[in-house]
């Protein structure tokens, strides 16, 4: 009997630190759901509406130190720290009310401690508090979602934020409303695909001849890349962890008449998102959707550690240009994407009147 007793004293005060208490919890009495994650720039599939009752949504998330490829062009690598393998992370959907149940899962083969920092969540430094993890552990995370919106999730290990932040540790937790999205005056609003895009300044070392450092661990580039980061000057910035992510082959494509929700994160750096020949029909640029969203932008704002989430719905085929509109940092430094559009030309939209030829 009093091994017993002493078992749930132990019981107790280890929920005490934890930032419970040993009551009856609340989420354990709703119903659990797995959904799969998928690799960014998709979006998991998700009900943009629910009359159903609020679930405790659990995932499962593994933290991979590896190398990546930033410029295939000029073979310039990054050792990189991600979740689940991509840069951003997978994009979580949840509704308002639900529970966000997260397995975090620091590999054997990785050399850092790690955590989780939900800018959804409220307390212990977003949960970060509650998520250290040194290689081969793992824990559990449960939040309610209790306010719409997208928001960041990044790794926050005490000392080394910045750095494990713009070597790819950050994703998107987005909390639609149960009744969806409105243009906050009662129409609703519904779109047909969602695209991920995760904006990155990497500072990645040169030698002293110039060429950009390679790595074999992300520990052995701590001292260098500090050092580059601490000049504030980005040698990259790219869409979803390399030049070219999102061209070519790599586009994210549309169809005219559908409309597309682009959810675009910067866990570090302000940025201005601009869909060349295009718009922002509805724009929650900071991301909110208690908040009314602005129309019809030609570029919106989105502030460092937020997410910004625009809604266009495609008028007319062909590619358009999905860019960070400082130009510099899209044409010289990578910050570019492309949307191809298949359809029909609208002619009254636009038409060229007269074809280029010498002046008379």
């Amino acid at each position: 009997m009093k091994v017993f007793r002493l078992c749930m004293a132990a019981t107790a005060l280890a929920s005490l630190l934890a930032g419970g208490v040993a009551t009856a919890d609340p989420a354990d009495q709703l119903e659990h759901i797995r959904p799969m994650l998928v690799a960014p720039p998709n979006v998991m599939a998700h009900e943009q509406a629910t009359k159903a009752k609020p679930k405790v949504v659990e995932f499962t998330m593994t933290i991979e130190e590896k190398k990546i490829v930033v410029d295939e062009e000029k073979g310039t690598t990054l050792q990189a720290m991600t979740f689940n393998g991509t840069m951003p992370g997978p994009t979580m959907v949840v509704h308002e009310g639900d529970y966000v149940q997260l397995t975090l899962i620091n590999s054997s083969k990785n050399t850092l401690e790690h955590n989780i920092d939900f800018h959804a969540a409220t307390g212990a430094l977003g949960g970060g508090a509650l998520t250290k993890i040194k290689p081969g552990e793992q824990t559990v995370l449960r939040f309610k979602a209790d306010r719409t919106g997208a928001f960041i999730y990044h790794c926050a290990p005490e000392g080394m934020v910045a750095w494990h932040v713009v070597s790819g540790m950050s994703g998107t937790l987005m909390v639609l409303p149960r009744e969806g999205l409105t243009d906050g005056h009662g129409k609703k609003l519904h779109y047909d695909k969602a695209y991920t895009i995760g904006e990155f300044d990497l500072y990645i070392p040169k030698d002293e001849n110039g060429n950009y450092k390679s790595y074999d661990t992300p520990l052995e580039s701590y001292g260098d890349t500090v050092e580059v980061m601490r000049k504030l000057t980005p040698t990259h910035v790219v869409f979803n962890g390399k030049v070219g992510a999102l061209t070519g082959k790599n586009a994210m494509t549309a169809k005219v008449g559908e409309t597309v929700l682009f959810i675009h994160s910067a866990a570090n750096r302000d940025t201005r998102p601009h869909l060349i020949g295009g718009h922002g029909d509805y724009v929650w640029d900071g991301g909110k959707f208690a908040n009314a969203p602005d129309r019809n932008l030609e570029t919106w704002f989105v502030p460092g550690g937020s997410v910004g989430v625009a809604l266009y719905k495609f008028k007319q085929p062909g590619v358009y240009a999905y860019v960070n509109h400082n130009l510099i940092e899209a044409f010289e430094l990578g910050a570019a994407g492309h949307v191809k559009v298949e359809g029909k030309w609208n002619n009254d939209l636009m038409k060229q009147v007269v074809a280029p030829s010498p002046i008379k």
